[in-house]
């Protein structure tokens, strides 16, 4: 398998075989997520409000799936998630703990994080369409434009080194079979939430796991591709604040950025989320209803792209890809999410927020 795959990449090249692989892994989590409304926004209103069942649960199975996976791979030897970025690079708590408070209200505001905004986009909503292309252009601006100065500023308050000091099982003085525990233990929690359930679809259960494995499979396949590579190949997980940027500047600059893993991912996981829109007869064109619907919208964009690219990443790239190689400040940002998301929502207290894409 290994030769057949040295010979493939010598054939098309690394960036092809990224981008295919991006492609393909994007597609599935498109899919699955689409099917089972995996969705972080719903799962922490859920939470705050006391309903700990079916969007939390989905939540909870997609996450707990995501470490149990990935965390396999670490202790079978087919992952070494110290070379990860989120590990690896110089980080910063200030801009894990604020850009997460900040992503969290622009979720709430937007009704949708990063990736739920792109799946919704592929089902016919232009409000999530708009609030995408918002969300990659302040994303770009804040990694390398105007709002650069602001992000490294509020970055350099609060910094850490890259190696064990960013590996909160290194830390906790525990090692990758104990994270491998800690997955299990999350997803028999979430298996009692779904069997708290009256509905109990069976689908939306396996859409979950399945969203959760996508975000393994990226990580194993980028190592993988590593391992293999004549050239040096940085292993990465599935997100979604990168890839937008990556996407505009595609788009709006000559010449194009390098092709590679995230060239396919987002193709995909709109692919991946319209076939899934197409099979469950949900495809539907909707709109802004009123102009303070779209000012909601517009607000909630910005500040999840300048908060995504504060915190190092989104909900995906952040809170569940970094979350399941144990980064600490991909934990802290999700904690940050949480109570954003959660501070936010309580304080518009109206029950059209309550309402679930």
């Amino acid at each position: 398998m290994s030769i057949a795959l040295s010979e493939i990449l010598e054939i098309y090249g690394e960036g092809k075989v990224l981008a295919f692989g991006g492609a393909a892994i994007g597609l599935f989590f498109g899919f699955f997520a689409q099917h089972s409304r995996f969705c972080l926004r719903a799962a922490v209103i859920d939470f705050w409000h006391g309903h700990f069942k079916d969007k939390l649960s989905i939540w909870l199975l997609a996450f707990s799936a995501a470490v149990i996976g990935t965390q396999a791979l670490v202790v079978w030897g087919s992952l070494d998630s110290s070379g990860a970025r989120q590990i690896a690079a110089k980080g910063s708590l200030s801009g894990a703990m604020i850009g997460g408070l900040i992503f969290g209200i622009g979720m709430i505001l937007t009704r949708g994080c990063a990736s739920r905004l792109l799946i919704l986009s592929a089902n016919g909503n232009l409000r999530a369409l708009l609030s995408g292309l918002i969300f990659a252009v302040v994303a770009q601006s804040s990694l390398s434009g105007a709002l650069m100065p602001a992000r490294i500023a509020i970055s350099e308050w609060s910094t850490l080194e890259g190696g064990a000091g960013r590996d909160l099982l290194a830390l906790l003085g525990t090692g990758h079979l104990t994270g491998l525990y800690l997955g299990v233990s999350w997803f028999l929690v979430a298996i009692y939430f779904v069997s708290r359930s009256t509905s109990k679809p069976i689908g939306l259960w396996i859409g979950g796991i399945g969203t959760g494995l996508s975000v393994a499979a990226a990580w194993g396949f980028t190592q993988w591709v590593a391992l293999n590579s004549f050239e040096p190949i940085q292993i990465q997980g599935l997100t979604f604040s990168g890839a937008s940027a990556e996407w505009l500047m595609r788009v709006l600059q000559s010449p194009a950025p390098k092709i590679g893993f995230e060239f396919g991912l987002i193709p995909g996981v709109f692919l991946g989320s319209f076939m899934g829109a197409m099979v469950g007869k949900e495809f539907q064109l909707e709109g802004f209803k009123d102009g303070y619907s779209m000012g909601r919208y517009i607000a909630g964009a910005i500040l999840m792209g300048f908060g995504s690219m504060l915190a190092g990443g989104c909900a995906i790239g952040a809170g569940v890809t970094g979350g399941a190689i144990f980064a600490l400040t991909s934990w802290v940002t999700l904690v940050g999410m949480w109570l954003g998301a959660g501070i936010t929502d309580r304080w518009l207290d109206s029950p059209a927020t309550h309402k679930h894409p």
